[in-house]
This record gives C-alpha cells, structure tokens and sequence, in this order.
C-alpha cells in the first residue's frame, strides 16, 4: 500500500498542498496532523507507521514534514529500510528508495545523504522564516498596524495573569530588586522591568 503523510507545526497552517501531491502521485491513505517534527512521538504519526508492512512506501512532500530531528530520522529511516518499506520524497526525487533496490551500498549512500539534506533545509527554512518575520514586521511597522507581541501581565490582566502582576506591583513597591522578583515569581526580567517601567510611566504621568 502507498501511504501519504502531511505534516504542518503549528494549527493556523494549511495542509491543503500537500494533501493535493499525496493524492495526485496516487496515495491509497493519507494520513495528516498539525504536530511539532521535533520527534516521531507525532500519535498520527505512530497510527501510520504501526499499520505499515513489508512492501508498503511512505510519501511525503518534503523532508522536514517527515521529521527535524537529524538522529531521530537516521534511525526511523533505517528501521523502514530494514521491514522493507520504501520512502519517496516528492520534490527530491533523487530520494526515493526504490529505485536503489538493486544497487548494493547505494541504499546506506542515500540515507547518509537524506540526513546532510535535511540539516542544510532545516537550517534554510529557519533563515527563511526568522527573514519573513522580520519583513512582516517592518511591513506592518511602516502601516502602523504592528503593536508587538501581546503582554500577559499588565494592569488590565484577568484572572491568574492579575494575581502575579499585583503581586509584582506589590514586590516593586516593598523595594525589592528585579533579580529577587524573578527568582520569587517566575517572571523573567524583561517582564519585570516592563511592568516597572509602565509603574513609572503612570506615576509621573
């Protein structure tokens, strides 16, 4: 059987692209989840692999949807290897172990050659993404639409957010120093400093 797997990181991403490769390159199951790659303890994942037998192939769109753990896949890929499970890499086609069957040593020169691969991808789409964030930002600084990322503690927190933030106040008003604030609560001191500096800000204003 021909196995498709999708993989995004996070809940607000889509699927949809690779869902549409698996089907076209003729997937029979497609099995998808929005989990971390960090390790193969994904419980879709596990579903998949505990339904794979002798002779199956697993498709995926690209390396990282497969995994970003460089040992991890080592292992994981050996294991499929080993049970005689094929694994085909869409836009690589050089990554497809089926085509190696009958060349001896070449299977063992594919694998060390998916973890190099995977190393310098992981490390391109970490640039890529950190190059993104940074443009959006002075996109939506330029429109002035960019407000930051959202404070938990502030004076108008609810809830547990507004237990620590008073209990903060409470500290900063006793005299104690930043540094014993954050070992007493938790908070780091970028946190603690903020909310000093938004004290300060009412009391002068």
């Amino acid at each position: 059987m021909i196995f498709g797997y999708a993989r995004v990181s996070f809940t607000d991403q889509n699927l949809d692209r690779q869902l549409k490769e698996l089907e076209a390159f003729g997937c029979e199951k497609i099995y998808s989840e929005k989990q971390s790659g960090k390790d193969f303890s994904r419980p879709v994942y596990r579903e998949m692999r505990s339904k794979m037998r002798f002779g199956d192939v697993l498709v995926v769109h690209d390396l990282s949807r497969f995994g970003r753990n460089k040992e991890e896949i080592r292992s994981e890929w050996k294991a499929m290897i080993d049970e005689d499970i094929d694994i085909v890499v869409l836009n690589m086609p050089i990554l497809d172990t089926r085509k190696y069957k009958e060349l001896e040593g070449v299977g063992q020169l594919v694998s060390d050659l998916v973890l190099t691969l995977l190393s310098w991808m992981v490390d391109e789409e970490r640039d890529r993404s950190r190059t993104a964030q940074r443009e959006g930002i002075e996109i939506a600084k330029k429109k002035g639409v960019y407000t930051g990322r959202k404070r938990k503690y502030h004076a108008g927190a609810v809830g547990k957010d507004k237990i620590v933030y008073d209990k903060v106040v409470q500290l900063l008003d006793a005299g104690e120093s930043v540094m014993d604030i954050h070992r007493e609560t938790g908070l780091s001191r970028k946190t603690i400093y903020a909310i000093k500096k938004e004290i300060e800000a009412c009391t002068s204003s």
